[in-house]
């Protein structure tokens, strides 16, 4: 009957719309620690970030991945 939704399509959907909000809360996470960064690593920002600039966002950003990697392992070693 036209207008329905079958179940493989329902699930194909379900699907789709979870790999887009993940991609959204990505998306986001990225956008915050960017903001984060930036704000601790650039006091006047300028046309390029000098070397101490970018070091200090890379070390910043890495910093910050290698724990959020550890917590999730700890969440997930605790269930």
């Amino acid at each position: 009957m036209a207008g329905q939704v079958d179940e493989r399509d329902a699930k194909e959907l379900q699907a789709f719309l979870e790999m887009e909000n993940q991609k959204a809360v990505i998306q986001a996470a990225i956008g915050k620690l960017s903001e984060i960064c930036f704000d601790k690593c650039v006091a006047k920002p300028g046309n390029k970030l000098d070397s101490s600039e970018a070091n200090c966002i890379s070390n910043c950003a890495g910093r910050y991945l290698d724990t959020s990697m550890f917590i999730m392992n700890r969440m997930v070693q605790k269930k």
